[in-house]
C-alpha cells in the first residue's frame, strides 16, 4: 500500500532524501583506501530513500565505475529483468555496494577496503531502513552472516541483522555465468518481495559477524 503523504510536513516526507544527499557528500570524495586514487566515479548508490528493500553488491565494475550508479553492466540488466519478472520495480527498491569505488581488474575487495567503506553502507542502511536487506554474493554477505560458509551455504536463509532482515542471494554476475543458477535467483527474488509484508525481526537474531 502507498502512504499517503498528503498530511505529512514537506520536511518529514524528504528527510531520508535529504540525509542520504549529505551523506554522499560528506563521503564522495574519500581518498581513505587506495581505491580513491584509481577509481574514475564513486558510486554512492542508487533508488528510492523509503526503499522497504535494499539490495548490496560487491563493488562497482567496469561500466559503474564510468556511470558512477551501480548495476548498470550485463549484471545489472539480468538484475532489472529478475526484478520484472516478480513484479518489482527497480525505482522502488535502493541499490548499494560493499565498496564505493571499483577495484583495479574487478579483483574481490581487500580486507582494508571493506573495513574502510563498511561505516559508509551501515549509514546507508540505517538511513533507508529497509525491511529485507538482500545481500547478493559472498563480500555482501559475509558482513552481515555469523560463521559464513560461503553463499551456497547461506543462500535462501533468513538471518536478522540489528532490526533487519537480511536475505542472502546469488549475485546476478553468478547466473550470467551458470544459467542454472538463474532459475534459483527468481525464487530468491520473490522470497524477498514475501518477505516485505513480513514482522520485522521475526528470524532468530544475530549480531553483526566477524568481516574476516
Amino acid at each position: 500500500m502507498t502512504q499517503d503523504t498528503r498530511a505529512i510536513p514537506p520536511s518529514t516526507q524528504d528527510s531520508k532524501s535529504a540525509r542520504l544527499e549529505r551523506h554522499h557528500q560528506e563521503i564522495k570524495d574519500c581518498v581513505k583506501c587506495p581505491l580513491g586514487a584509481t577509481r574514475t566515479r564513486f558510486v554512492f548508490g542508487t533508488g528510492s530513500p523509503e526503499a522497504r528493500i535494499l539490495l548490496i553488491g560487491e563493488a562497482p565494475g567496469f561500466h559503474e565505475d564510468q556511470q558512477g550508479i551501480p548495476f548498470v553492466g550485463a549484471a545489472g540488466n539480468l538484475l532489472n529483468k529478475i526484478l520484472e519478472n516478480v513484479g518489482l520495480q527497480r525505482s522502488e527498491i535502493y541499490i548499494a555496494n560493499v565498496l564505493k569505488c571499483r577495484p583495479p581488474g574487478n579483483r574481490s575487495p581487500l580486507r582494508l577496503e571493506v573495513e574502510t567503506c563498511r561505516p559508509y553502507l551501515v549509514k546507508q542502511i540505517e538511513i533507508i531502513d529497509p525491511q529485507v536487506i538482500g545481500t547478493m554474493g559472498n563480500p555482501a554477505t559475509e558482513l552481515f552472516v555469523p560463521n559464513f560458509k560461503g553463499i551456497t551455504k547461506s543462500r535462501g536463509k533468513v538471518y536478522t541483522w540489528g532490526r533487519w532482515t537480511v536475505f542472502p542471494i546469488y549475485h546476478p554476475a553468478a547466473a550470467l555465468y551458470r544459467n542454472e543458477l538463474l532459475k534459483d535467483l527468481v525464487e530468491d527474488f520473490r522470497k524477498i518481495r514475501s518477505l516485505v509484508d513480513a514482522p520485522r525481526a521475526s528470524a532468530p537474531r544475530f549480531e553483526q559477524a566477524p568481516l574476516f
